[in-house]
Parts: C-alpha cells; sequence; structure tokens
C-alpha cells in the first residue's frame, strides 16, 4: 500500500524471532534499545522509544540517541511485575531541520529573513504545548523573525539551545512511523538472582536408618539460612511406585525396604496432588514452608510429568499412556539410561485436553499450598507448546511462580524452553572446566542474543550428574568450582550434603554418584562444618551484599598471562558496585602472573590509584599500574576484589 512515510526503521533489538517471544528482565531492570533509523536526502530526523506496561493506558516516551551511521539507542526501567509493550517510532524533525538549516547559512554568512518567517509557522504550533516561560519564549522569537529591525536579536534566537530544547521537547511528529510492538516479560528478582540447595527430605533423619521427614527438613533449615542459601529444592515428595521399583545403586530388582527413586510417582497412596506418607501430611509440609519463609527461603518443589506403573493415572485416565499390542507399557529410557520404574506419558494422546488440564491443576495446587518456585525434570521430553500453555496459564493468575528447567540436553532445545516461558535454566557449566571453555560458554551467554532471555543456574553437580573433575577431587577443587558458579552466574545450586563433604565416590567410567541416594536413604553428619561450609556461607554472603553478583550478563574477561588464572570485571547497571574476580584453575599447585586491568571500563587512568578490598579475606591494595601482579595458592583459589576508586 502506497504511504508518505519517509524514515525507515530497520533492525529493532532487542527481539527474539522477529517478535514471537518476550524478552525477559526483573523488577528495575534497564531494557536498551537499538535500532536503524534513516530517511532519504538529508533530513534531521528524530526517533523515540514508547513503552507501558500491561495495565497502563498512555504510552511513556524516551527520546533516542543517534550514535553514527543511522545507529540509535535509547533505554527504559520496568519498574513493575508483568508485560510491557515497546516499540519504536521515527519522524523528520522538520523544526531541527530548520534550524540546522538556518546554522548553517547564518554561518556561510547568508541572510534568512526569508527562513525566519518561515520558522514562525514552526513555532506558532508549539504555543499551546509549552510551559508559561516556553510560550513568553517563543511568542517573542515570532515578534523578532517578523521585525526586521530586530534580524540580529531574531538571529540568536533562531540558533539558541532554549529554542532548540523546546524543539526536542515538543516534537511535531509529521508522517511518524512506528515499528509494530514488541514485548518484555518482568519478573521479581528472584528470577535473575537467586542460591539453591537441595537435599532429599527422606535422608534427613537424625536416626541412621530411619526415613527422614518434613518435620526433619524443618529442623534443617536454619543450616541452609547460615550457609546463605534462599532456595531449598527437594527432589519429588510424592508416593513412590512399587511395581518394578529400582533397588539400591539402581538395580532392577528391589530388596524388602528398598525405597526406590524420588522420580518414580504415584503408587496406592496417590499421585502427583499427594504426598509420600513417610515423610509427613499436607499440614507438615505447609508448616515447613512458613517455617522457611521466616527464614527467607523458598521450598521448590519437582514438577516430573511421568507415573509409576501403578500411579493412579494408569487406571483412570489410561489413554494417557501408549499401550503396546501385548497390553504393556514401554517404560521410559533415556539412552544407555533405562527407567523401568517410570511410564512416559503419552502427549499425542487424543484425550490430551483433558492431559493438559489434569498437569495445570497439579500445578495450581502446589501453588496454593505456598510453593512459587519449581524445578521441571526432563522438560525437552514433553511438546515446547504445552509449557509455553501451562506457564502463560499460572502466570497469568499467579505472577511469582518461577520455573527452572532442568534440561541437560541440545543448546537450541534448551533455548527453545527458555523462549517458551522457563524462568531459568540449567546449563553445561557442570562441564566446562579449562580456561578457554569458561570464557567461549560465558560469552555465549552473555554477549549473544540468548541474554535476552535466557537465565543461567549453574550447578557443580546434581544426584544425576558426578561430573568426572570431582570424583576424587580435593577441597580446593571443590572450593574452585563453588567460586566459579558464584561468581559468574547470577543464580547457582548444589546438590549437598554431598557436596560440601565432598562426597563423589563413582561408578567407574560414568558421571553418577556409586550407591546414589537417588534409590536409598542417606544418613548424614547434618551440622558437620569445614573449611567448604564455611567459605560457601561466606561467599553467599556477598553475593547478597554485591549487586554486581546479582546479575550475570555484566562481566568482562581480563588478560592474564596465565592459562590457569581465570580473571573478569563484573558491575552492576549503574556501576555502583564494581568487582574484580580471580580464580586459580589449578587445585594441585600455586599460579601467578600479571593481570590487565579494564582501566577504560573503570573510568581510570593508567597511573592514577585504585584500591581493591579482598571481601573474602578483608585485605587492601593499592594498584596504579594497567598490569598487575597476582598469585592464589590451593588453599584459598580465589580473590573476590571489590574496586574502590
Amino acid at each position: 500500500m502506497q504511504n508518505q512515510r519517509r524514515v525507515v526503521i530497520d533492525a529493532v533489538s532487542p527481539q527474539i524471532n522477529c517478535g514471537e517471544f518476550f524478552i525477559k528482565r526483573v523488577v528495575n531492570e534497564i531494557v536498551n534499545i537499538d535500532a536503524h533509523v534513516l530517511v532519504d536526502g538529508h533530513d534531521v530526523i528524530a526517533a523515540s522509544v514508547l513503552y507501558k506496561h500491561e495495565k497502563e493506558r498512555s504510552w511513556k516516551e524516551v527520546r533516542m540517541h543517534h550514535i553514527g551511521n543511522d545507529e540509535w539507542k535509547a533505554a527504559f526501567t520496568v519498574k513493575k511485575q508483568g508485560f510491557y509493550n515497546y516499540k519504536v517510532e521515527g519522524w523528520v524533525d522538520y523544526a531541527l531541520n530548520w534550524q540546522h538549516g538556518i546554522e548553517r547559512k547564518i554561518d556561510d554568512n547568508q541572510n534568512v529573513k526569508s527562513e525566519l518567517l518561515e520558522g514562525i509557522t514552526l513555532l506558532q504550533p508549539l504555543l499551546k504545548k509549552a510551559t508559561k516561560d516556553e510560550a513568553n519564549f517563543l511568542q517573542q522569537c515570532i515578534s523578532n523573525f517578523d521585525d526586521e529591525t530586530l534580524y540580529d536579536a531574531a538571529v540568536k534566537a533562531a540558533v539558541s539551545e532554549d529554542l532548540h530544547h523546546i524543539f526536542v521537547s515538543y516534537p511535531e511528529k509529521h508522517l511518524a512511523n512506528q515499528t509494530k510492538e514488541l514485548q518484555v516479560y518482568v519478573d521479581r528478582p528472584k528470577a535473575r538472582f537467586s542460591t539453591w540447595y537441595e537435599f532429599f527430605p527422606r535422608s534427613a533423619s537424625k536416626e541412621i536408618g530411619q526415613h527422614g521427614t518434613f518435620k526433619d527438613c524443618e529442623r534443617l533449615l536454619p543450616r541452609v539460612s547460615q550457609m546463605g542459601f534462599d532456595t531449598l529444592y527437594f527432589p519429588p515428595v510424592h508416593p513412590i511406585g512399587e511395581v518394578n521399583r529400582k533397588g539400591k545403586n539402581n538395580t532392577t530388582t528391589a530388596q524388602e525396604g528398598d525405597v526406590g527413586s524420588a522420580w518414580g510417582i504415584g503408587s496406592k497412596h496417590g499421585g502427583h496432588k499427594d504426598l509420600h506418607p513417610q515423610l509427613g501430611t499436607i499440614t507438615d509440609f505447609k508448616n515447613l514452608i512458613k517455617a522457611a519463609k521466616k527464614l527467607n527461603i523458598e521450598i521448590a518443589m519437582d514438577f516430573a510429568l511421568q507415573a509409576a506403573p501403578d500411579h493412579p493415572w494408569v487406571k483412570s485416565n489410561p489413554d494417557w499412556f501408549k499401550w503396546r499390542p501385548d497390553g504393556t507399557v514401554q517404560y521410559a529410557e533415556n539412552p544407555p539410561k533405562k527407567y523401568q520404574d517410570i511410564l512416559p506419558i503419552y502427549w499425542e494422546s487424543k484425550d490430551y485436553k483433558n492431559l493438559w488440564k489434569e498437569c495445570l491443576d497439579t500445578m495450581l495446587y502446589w501453588v496454593n499450598c505456598g510453593i512459587n518456585v519449581f524445578r521441571v525434570d526432563n522438560p525437552h521430553t514433553k511438546p515446547y507448546y504445552f509449557w509455553n500453555w501451562l506457564i502463560s496459564e499460572v502466570k497469568k493468575k499467579h505472577p511469582d511462580v518461577l520455573f527452572l528447567a532442568e534440561a541437560f540436553t541440545k543448546p537450541k532445545v534448551m533455548q527453545r524452553l527458555a523462549k517458551e516461558g522457563y524462568t531459568q535454566s540449567y546449563t553445561y557449566f557442570t562441564w566446562r572446566d579449562n580456561k578457554q571453555e569458561l570464557i567461549t560458554y560465558m560469552n555465549e551467554l552473555t554477549q549473544t542474543e540468548l541474554r535476552e532471555f535466557m537465565q543461567p543456574n549453574f550447578w557443580p553437580n546434581t544426584p544425576d550428574i558426578n561430573p568426572y573433575h570431582l570424583q576424587g577431587a580435593n577441597e580446593s577443587k571443590y572450593l574452585q568450582r563453588y567460586a566459579l558458579a558464584a561468581t559468574l552466574s547470577s543464580s547457582l545450586g548444589i546438590y549437598g550434603p554431598v557436596f560440601e563433604q565432598m562426597i563423589s565416590d563413582a561408578i567407574p567410567g560414568k558421571e553418577e554418584y556409586y550407591m546414589s541416594e537417588k534409590f536409598e536413604v542417606k544418613h548424614y553428619d547434618w551440622f558437620k562444618e569445614n573449611k567448604l561450609t564455611l567459605l560457601i556461607s561466606k561467599i553467599n554472603n556477598i553475593r547478597h551484599q554485591n549487586t554486581a553478583l546479582q546479575q550475570t550478563n555484566n562481566i568482562k574477561f581480563c588478560a592474564v598471562e596465565n592459562d590457569n588464572l581465570l580473571a573478569f570485571y563484573k558491575w552492576d547497571d549503574d556501576k555502583t558496585n564494581e568487582l574484580l574476580i580471580i580464580i586459580s584453575l589449578d587445585q594441585y599447585y600455586s599460579q601467578q602472573g600479571n593481570m590487565q586491568l579494564p582501566l577504560h571500563d573503570l573510568g581510570v587512568d593508567n597511573g592514577q590509584q585504585i584500591t581493591v578490598e579482598d571481601l573474602v579475606t578483608g585485605s587492601s591494595y593499592n594498584w596504579y599500574n594497567e598490569w598487575n601482579f597476582v598469585e592464589l595458592h590451593p588453599t584459598l583459589p580465589f580473590h573476590i576484589f571489590k574496586i574502590k576508586k
């Protein structure tokens, strides 16, 4: 269709899949907008970003700044949870174009009497928009422009900053062009910054050989809080199937007394809306949730959409499972792993609408019990569009609910889940160990469009993954891995007390724990303290006190003349908190080298003093040069420096 618009707006970012999906922020974060804005000819143009919250009627406007080569930038801050819409608007600014032209002619000593008369037509429409003082100034300009005897005063007013300010404040947007609306979803701050601790409730008992309870878990809450964790995640707490129950060490035949895998959900005691009877009652569970909240801890539940062979769904809704000709159901597999105790749900069932509704009802049941954080098991084995629907439905009425995708799978699959609405995602950090791997992976997460929609959650270990580099590792390696997770990513988690007690026996040749807790009740000395518990608590406290560590994307790696030393600079959006982190990747020997400070980013010159305070030891150092000597020992393989200028 023909139109008279002249301004072209292109390459608006951020946007995901041409606006099909929303970008993500948390409350009080900044949205930085870039766009290419251009026009035919040489007219002066202007551009703005328009934005508003979904519950607001009127648009707010922030002017964009031209940074060269037809590239424009602007930013706005999101103040409330929920959706914001934003779009870019561009127009030929005839008033600024007139002022720019008259300036050039005056500089060339040309008479601009005619141009001054033309300017009157541009000033008159502004009289109704301007303040009283501005209107008086405009009226004086109009009088001067129309009086040949006041030519010098008219010229001075025409090129004045006061007039320029009025033109910018009250633009006449003739034939303005706008892009389509894009969206940003704004979550609560915990979507960006969280510190997770995972343990099995059934292993929480004081007594050896006794099944733990929710009351036992309540007893452990002060320990979790003291270590600085704000999210306590439990593997499934539902009844466990008795048919094909797994035995200890993942054997296919359970012996008398074997408790089975917590992920084999459902038995004669109930299904996904029920609790394992040995853990306690729904009242016990709600009391645990309330007790945790008093310590600023949120309980995260596991949402695992699968069923044991004796789950109530198998009888009540057989169409939700795919039956073979011999009347059996194919158990779940993830080659080479086999899950004989689990039946996968048949997502292509003709009864899928009722299936979807039951899944939503199940989650809402636990939300109504007080749960606002879910770790979702194997989401990549369920339809993406199902997750988009379920997450959207939950968020409509319960915007505080957060979703962590447990998807150690292909990159594009993990990315798609984030696009569909998942708040956070497990990552490949678990396996990234050397300097180049870590830098490459962090740059992928923070310097590409992934930064706009995928929030990583770094886990050094999980009940499913006992990485080779932790098997038999010493204390220094565990310290190194926790420091990396806690400073590279704003969200992290550990499976404990296995991690801090360095329990790492593995099945030979596999990244799996030997005699895994997934298949048996364990007994721990829950109040055992060591260097790891001390430093984990210290690091978590540092994270809560320094906003630079409460986000992931503001990171820049620093040159250091040693491949066993990793150094990086982190800062918050307004640069009121700036940190320098240096971590040794050698668990056995001391490492030293010269490290280059990012002087330009710090806004300091070479030779200018900066002071760095080690937030772990309390020591301070004055540095004057761009390159500085650093040394780390296995006993404390990291520095977390706060930069003071």
